[in-house]
Order: C-alpha cells, then sequence, then structure tokens
C-alpha cells in the first residue's frame, strides 16, 4: 500500500493559537488556499481511497483534494481526530506543556492504539492501493510513530509539522519505508 499522511488546513483556531481538540474548527482564508494547494500537488496520485478524521477543519480539507480524484471514496474515521484535550478543549496553548503530558489528556499510548488500528484494518482492505489519511497533527504524530517503529512518547519530538505537509510510506505488512517526508514545496507560492 502506498500511504500518504496530511494534516488538515490552518484553521483560525490555529491562528489564534489555541487547543482544538475534538471542536469542529474552521479552516482560514489560508487555511482553505492550502487545501488548494495540496489538492493541486496530490492530482498526480492515484489516490484510491481517502480516510479523514470526522472533524470540519479535516473533511473539508479531504473534500477539496476529492474534488480532483472524482472517482475516489472518502471515509470519515474518528481515529485520525486530533489529541481529546478534554478540559483544556478551545483553551490557549499555553495552558498545555507538550513535553509533560498532562494525565487529564488523552495519552499518547491510547492516540497511537488507535491510529495503528485503523492503519492495520485499511491495509487489510487495502494492500495495493494508494490511501490518503487526512488527520491533526496529533494524530498525524501518533501515525509518524507507529510507521517509524517508535514508542508512542516519541510523538512530542516531531516538530515542524506545518498544515498541509505531505508524508508518504510504502506499506508492506510490518515494514515501512519512508519515502516522502514533512513536504512543503506545493505551498511554496504562498
Amino acid at each position: 500500500m502506498n500511504l500518504i499522511l496530511t494534516r488538515h488546513g490552518e484553521t483560525i483556531e490555529n491562528q489564534d493559537g489555541l487547543l482544538s481538540g475534538h471542536l469542529d474548527g474552521t479552516l482560514s482564508e489560508s487555511g482553505i488556499e492550502q487545501s488548494l494547494q495540496l489538492a493541486e500537488r496530490l492530482r498526480i496520485e492515484k489516490i484510491h481511497s481517502i480516510y479523514c478524521s470526522d472533524l470540519k477543519r479535516s473533511r473539508e480539507t479531504a473534500e477539496v483534494i476529492a474534488r480532483l480524484h472524482p472517482d475516489v471514496s472518502l471515509y470519515l474515521d474518528e481515529r485520525l481526530r486530533e489529541t481529546d484535550y478534554r478540559g483544556l478543549t478551545g483553551k490557549p496553548k499555553r495552558y498545555f506543556n507538550f513535553r509533560n503530558w498532562s494525565p487529564e489528556v488523552e495519552s499518547r499510548e491510547d492516540m497511537q492504539a488507535r491510529v495503528k488500528d485503523l492503519l492495520v484494518e485499511v491495509y487489510k482492505k487495502h494492500p495495493s492501493d494508494t490511501i490518503l489519511f487526512v488527520g491533526h497533527a496529533g494524530s498525524i504524530r501518533a501515525l509518524l510513530t507507529v510507521l517509524d517503529k517508535k514508542p508512542a512518547h516519541a510523538m512530542e519530538e516531531i516538530r515542524g509539522l506545518t498544515n498541509t505537509a505531505i508524508f508518504m510510506y510504502k506499506v508492506e505488512g510490518n515494514s515501512y519505508t519512508k519515502v516522502l517526508y514533512n513536504s512543503i514545496e506545493h505551498l511554496s507560492s504562498t
């Protein structure tokens, strides 16, 4: 399976430095433009199916991409959601220490388990297809730890996850080969 990962376009909440968590979020003007540029970059990929978080910011980004792939199936999946910040949801990021994970927030291990479950399930369904996952900073970091065979706490070491950055892996059973990592070349015109 050829796996493409990306984060949703920038949101108003990203601009305001808020912990969006499981809130839907609203794509900013820049986020809409990023989504359009991402879709144009992914036009050349022969995407079979798109799996995206059911939250509005990811769904809208995925829908922009899907318009250039009219035969693609689009599936909403809660396992691609952002970290559940629970009581901190909607608060400024300064309330959360990403280096010292708070026990009131969804654990990194739980996040890693939920995205790994999705990855295994999708691979069984589409072992020879090109699949796109559209998620969030947290769920993409969790997926990267699975694909790079790192422990869940390594999520906090992954920095610079730009909105709509592209990651590509070749998945063959339990073997994951990095093809493209954190590419933002499609955003060069902004």
